[in-house]
């Protein structure tokens, strides 16, 4: 087992173990807290999550992983101008916090943003840890650091809303969480000369900063634009419900792409320093995402009503149709967790600002206008965005890596199979559940079941490039089993 992949195994332990927490913690909270208080948080959590990716990328993880040759001066500085625009940017946003409740009409907001002011405080010290982890590849520290911090979550947010704290359970539970992380990642890197202010190299961190958070900064804002829509036209209710569909949807990427995320960055740059062709790389990768995400968003999108019956209970079941629509639009995003990644390697960030610029202020316009037009229409909104936005970065990636058309093309074919094998196999499940055959547990676990079969006959028949990559996995870890086996002592 190389290094990426024992990077990928110990990548997956830690999300796996936080989506699990995740999926606990929702499935309670969804039976503590309304959609409407629900909806505050999430507009809470949609404002403070674009300020932070409007400084996190000046001296933030992508600029500390992709420089080349990395110095305690480099560090230093990309940690004190972190630090220096994250309080500049706290304060700006306790400053606003009554402006911001009175423009969306809701007290409740000034007090949940004050609070969360306390995250950015502490994101300059963690942030800069995280990077220099993931770049040295200790996922396993990364791991513990990132368990002990979800449990906190969990348990401060279920506790907090036991007592009825409302929406701003969750809110606590954040910042609970980040206080045990940033404690812990010091207590694992005891290196605390590398948080020392400098300004040695000021104006390679912010050359780097300016086009990496414009690209943070715009995909953030338009993945969290429709809460924000919603939120000021409709009502917070219709902000819960669209919140909670987008959670139900993005588990592939809790899943899959977040395992995948934290190594595909540093990977991608080494392989790039080694000369190894970049275009076969990612027309591999593209191979093996596709495999999995379309089919398990086609599970979920014909499995949604069970799925929100038992995960989130009979009150959420209005989210359905949205979660259907949505996993239909994601569809089209398979491979942009690689996108940035390889623009980084290939010297383009400015290419991925530009193609960020070109596609997502028009899908920003037409998620406004779809908002006046109720929740549904902004889901069904991205079924038009997304496609679009996929378009435009593959064709500026495509001039980097000289990829035509028929390539991507033939990459995919495959994928598009198997999904059509798992589709069929989860479709007649489902029909057996709405005819009243199977109840919606029963039904769900034989999908499951069914989906798992038709999955890998259809990498069999296919011929699938990921059977190979699943065996070199298997085999890594069957020699890895006897080095986790305790040894016994002779007496």
């Amino acid at each position: 087992m190389n290094s990426v992949h024992r990077s990928v195994l110990f990548s997956g332990v830690d999300r796996y173990a936080a989506l699990v927490l995740f999926v606990v913690s929702t499935a309670v909270l969804s039976r503590l807290l309304t959609p409407s208080e629900f909806g505050v948080f999430a507009v809470v959590n949609a404002l403070t999550a674009i300020v932070a990716a409007a400084f996190q990328e000046f001296g933030g993880a992508n600029y500390l992983i992709q420089k080349h040759e990395l110095s305690r001066g480099t560090i230093r500085t990309a940690f004190t101008v972190i630090l220096g625009v994250s309080l500049a940017v706290a304060l700006i946003l306790l400053a606003s916090a009554d402006v911001v409740s009175q423009l969306f009409g809701q007290d409740s907001l000034r007090r949940g943003i004050q609070v969360s002011t306390l995250n950015l405080l502490l994101l300059p010290v963690s942030g800069t840890l995280i990077a220099l982890f993931r770049r040295d590849m200790q996922f396993g520290t990364l791991a513990i650091c990132n368990l002990a911090s979800n449990m906190t979550v969990a348990l401060v947010s279920i506790g907090l809303a036991v007592l009825n704290f409302s929406y701003m359970a969750p809110i606590w539970g954040g910042v609970a969480g980040s206080i045990v992380l940033t404690a812990t990642l010091l207590g694992s890197y005891r290196d605390f000369g590398v948080l020392r202010p400098s300004l040695s190299e000021y104006r390679d961190v912010l050359r780097f900063g300016l086009y990496s958070s414009g690209v943070s900064v715009i995909n953030i804002f338009y993945n969290l634009a429709p809460q924000l829509f919603l939120a000021k036209i409709l009502d917070f209710a219709a902000v819960g419900l669209y919140s909670r569909a987008i959670n139900l949807t993005q588990v592939f990427d809790r899943l899959v792409t977040q395992v995948l995320n934290p190594v595909i960055m540093p990977a991608i740059v080494t392989r790039r320093a080694t000369g190894v062709d970049l275009k076969g790389v990612y027309l591999d990768a593209v191979q093996m995402l596709s495999a999995v995400q379309w089919p398990f968003l086609t599970f979920v999108a014909i499995m949604a009503k069970p799925i929100v019956l038992i995960w989130l209970g009979q009150a959420w079941l209005e989210v359905v149709p949205l979660v259907r629509i949505l996993c239909l639009a994601n569809l089209a995003l398979f491979a942009a967790c690689l996108t940035y990644p390889v623009f980084l390697a290939v010297g383009g960030v400015r290419d991925a600002l530009v193609s960020s610029f070109i596609s997502l202020p028009p899908s920003l316009l037409a998620l406004l206008g779809a908002s006046f037009f109720g929740v549904e229409a902004v889901a069904a909104c991205a079924l038009l965005t997304l496609p679009f936005q996929a378009a435009v970065a593959i064709y500026y990636l495509s001039r980097h890596l000289a990829l035509r058309p028929r390539e991507f093309g033939r990459a995919v074919l495959k994928s598009g199979v198997v999904t059509m094998a798992t589709a069929s196999g989860v479709a007649a499940c489902a029909v057996l559940i709405e005819t009243g055959i199977l109840n919606f547990f029963v039904g769900l676990l034989s999908a499951f079941v069914v989906a798992a079969f038709c999955w890998g006959w259809g990498l069999i028949v296919t011929r699938h490039p990921l059977l190979q990559h699943l065996r070199q996995a298997a085999a890594g870890l069957v020699e890895m089993a006897p080095r986790l086996r305790p040894s016994r002592s002779v007496l």
